[in-house]
């Protein structure tokens, strides 16, 4: 079993982290495509930003670049990559579990436009993503933290949402998703406090065709949630 360790708040960077890091159980498909999918599709975490070039080779010089963050266990990831080719995507999961199942679509379905990097996305978004290369950010269903003195873990926060908008080109969005009200308010909110962005609806935006409706989605629809998305664009 690949091992995977508790993380605690106390972190050598100061910032809180938006997940917990858990033993957990991987199983035998999804260690089998991580160790063999990390050295193909995998990108490591390096302290300088990325080359896209030398990620997606010099023929995809021009093809917009979309980052996701948080990728679950990968299908929806693939099936948005699988049905727009002519982007690149690069996504950001911790958990290993998760990881290989991504892999593990991106080997099925033949997939030469996704990437993964396994790491704290805050510090892979702060270190190795330039200012203003990228064309979209999706962030869908990220931990809503619901409890009053956990919300300091939730990612959308006002330093990290200006990190990805100086992350965006001119015209570029950010799209997030969530089933918990409360944090569909805060999203909208601290989004709309950004002075790089702009909100592409009066408040909550439609359910685009590119977002798959995911299992999180359908599960909070069975149980009379509602789903909220948020899309803004970056300000030229």
């Amino acid at each position: 079993m690949l091992p995977e360790l508790i993380e605690t708040e106390a972190t050598p960077d100061r910032h809180i982290r938006s997940f917990v890091l858990r033993q957990g159980r991987v199983s035998a498909a999804q260690r089998r495509f991580h160790e063999e999918g990390m050295p193909r599709w995998g990108i490591p975490y390096q302290a300088m930003p990325l080359d896209w070039v030398t990620v997606f080779g010099p023929s995809r010089l021009n093809s917009p670049k979309i980052l996701e963050i948080g990728c679950g266990m990968g299908e929806t990831t693939a099936a948005i990559a699988a049905a727009q080719p002519e982007n690149d995507y690069l996504g950001i999961e911790v958990h290993t579990p998760g990881v290989g199942s991504l892999l593990k679509e991106i080997a099925t379905r033949e997939l030469t436009n996704l990437r993964v990097v396994q790491h704290d996305a805050v510090e892979v978004v702060r270190d190795m993503i330039a200012p203003q290369s990228l064309s979209g950010i999706h962030i869908f269903f990220p931990d809503p933290w619901p409890k009053k003195r956990q919300q300091k873990r939730r990612l959308i926060q006002p330093a990290f949402v200006h990190e990805l908008a100086e992350r965006l080109a001119p015209n570029g969005y950010i799209h997030c998703a969530t089933d918990w009200q409360e944090y569909a308010e805060q999203m909208l909110a601290t989004l709309s406090a950004e002075s790089l962005l702009k909100n592409t609806a009066i408040d909550y935006a439609s359910r685009p065709g590119y977002r798959p409706q995911t299992k999180f989605e359908t599960r909070g629809l069975r149980l009379g949630h509602g789903v909220w998305d948020v899309i803004f664009r970056r300000i030229a």
